[in-house]
């Protein structure tokens, strides 16, 4: 079995292996006419139930051909432009190449001696998002596995630097679009089921910082303590940027720590012309991006940034057998002295081939042409009488639903935009997310792919439109 180990006596296996798997996924990726090819949960299951992990089948070839008939051939490909449903981006080729080096070399970015270099290399990376960000000097940061770890971290932060003994009391303000994360790192961080108070969004679906102000002074008059506000730059439904500068200055006026979560909008950070749709960030406390969204980056590639270096101490423990207190002294950097993880994979290496190979301009092209094309897809929805659209938007999300001729009931209007994304789905022809906007059911196009155009919103338009009437015709037949 040592055959199989990585190592100098194995290096032209692991070519041979390595270059057998990408050809595989390559031609999958140049013959791949749909996003999906609607297999069901009923489909799939028996195909895998009846691999017996325990008879190996020892040959990387016969493993590929299994591969294939269990995952690649049904995979959803986000490189697809009619795949338009959730947060997830095709992926540049230099990040994928920094994560074929990541995965070889394996090193672990917790500590100096298990990193060297890709310590150094990571730290760059904070530095120069800290410097897109607006942040000073004092700024750092470390990478995360995602958004909802790098939310956890901030609000982690801003419960010690409250400096409450009564964690009942403390309280944390974020839109009623925000992030699931908020609530759950609540949770986690051993606060009350009251801790998060919703604030209202507007009809852009930004948080009414009026409603804020009235919220925070309630707070202070009720003797509990404002732990932090949460804005978000990029709500996962919407697109939408709650407004940065204004929350800021109220949460100076309150001492309360001002978090974003720009895991979404992050990529303006690089934006050639929309960068001013962020300002205001500069005066977070803390930030959490996700490369692996705006950056077009494989997941995982995220990070959490903060303003004061000497807030990241909340997340520093010191173990004699990893990195004993005098390693500090030594000025030795070990990058677990700021992590919630431990082991940790070199996920920056991606990001840094990124930016060695396309540069900063590269990925905020990317950014920016998708932004573009959903201010065209809102022009498309909102002169489309089969369709009502809800917000212009911010970013690259656009939500909408059918609204059927001659239908008025809401109910029967749900089931129809259900009915059409479910059967959407199961043709394998494009994927749409969904959602729910004041009770009732609405679809979502998530644009991160430059690829996608116009007429394929169009068409995945009209295949939507089909599915919905086809599904009233037959209510209305079964009622009949």
């Amino acid at each position: 079995m040592r055959s199989h180990l990585l190592n100098d006596t194995t290096a032209d296996r692991y070519r041979r292996s390595v270059t057998e798997g990408v050809e595989r996924v390559a031609a999958k990726l140049a013959t791949t006419t749909r996003p999906f090819t609607g297999v069901t949960v009923d489909d799939l299951t028996p195909r895998i139930e009846g691999i017996d992990l325990d008879k190996p089948l020892h040959d990387t070839t016969a493993v590929l051909d299994e591969l294939e008939e269990v995952y690649l051939q049904d995979a959803i490909y986000f490189h697809h432009p009619r795949y338009l449903a959730h947060l997830n981006c095709p992926v540049v080729i230099p990040a994928v190449l920094g994560e074929a080096v990541l995965s070889a070399v394996n090193s672990s970015l917790d500590t100096w001696d298990q990193s060297a270099g890709g310590t150094l290399i990571e730290r760059k990376l904070i530095d120069w998002t800290n410097e897109r960000i607006g942040f000073g000097p004092s700024a750092d940061g470390v990478f995360t596995s995602g958004g909802s770890q790098s939310n956890l971290q901030a609000l982690l932060l801003a419960r010690e630097e409250a400096k409450s003994d009564h964690l009942a009391d403390l309280r944390i303000f974020a839109s009623e679009v925000s992030h699931f994360s908020v609530k759950k790192s609540a949770k986690l961080l051993g606060l009350g089921p009251d801790a998060v108070v919703s604030i209202p969004v507007d009809h852009d679906k930004r948080m009414q910082t009026l409603a804020l102000a009235r919220e925070l002074e309630r707070c202070k008059e009720n003797g509990l303590v404002p732990m932090a506000v949460v804005a978000t730059a990029g709500t996962t439904d919407f697109g939408s940027i709650d407004p940065l500068p204004e929350v800021a200055e109220l949460c100076a006026q309150f001492g309360t720590w001002m978090h974003v979560d720009a895991a979404y909008g992050c990529g303006l950070l690089a934006s050639l012309k929309n960068r001013g749709r962020i300002d205001g960030i500069e005066r977070a406390d803390s930030v959490t991006v996700d490369y692996h969204k705006s950056f077009f980056q494989p997941v995982s590639s995220s990070a959490l940034l903060v303003r004061d270096v000497a807030t990241l101490r909340h997340a520093t423990y010191h173990a004699e057998y990893l990195n004993p207190r005098r390693m500090v002294e030594e000025r030795i950097p070990n990058q677990v002295d700021k992590s919630l993880q431990t082991t940790r994979r070199f996920d920056a290496l991606k990001l840094w081939m990124t930016l060695r190979v396309m540069g900063a301009d590269g990925i905020g092209e990317l950014f920016d042409e998708v932004c573009d094309l959903a201010a065209r897809g809102w022009e498309l929805l909102a002169a489309d009488p089969r369709f009502d659209v809800v917000v212009e938007p911010s970013l690259s999300t656009l939500v909408f639903r059918v609204n059927p001729s001659g239908v008025t009931d809401p109910a029967e209007i749900d089931r129809a935009n259900l009915y059409a994304r479910k059967a959407l789905f199961a043709s394998g022809d494009a994927v749409v997310a969904g959602t729910k906007v004041g009770g009732r059911h609405y679809l979502k196009f998530t644009l991160l792919n430059p690829e996608t155009t116009v007429d394929d919103i169009a068409a995945v338009l009209d295949l939507i439109a089909g599915h919905a009437e086809q599904y009233l015709g037959d209510s209305l037949d079964r009622a009949c």
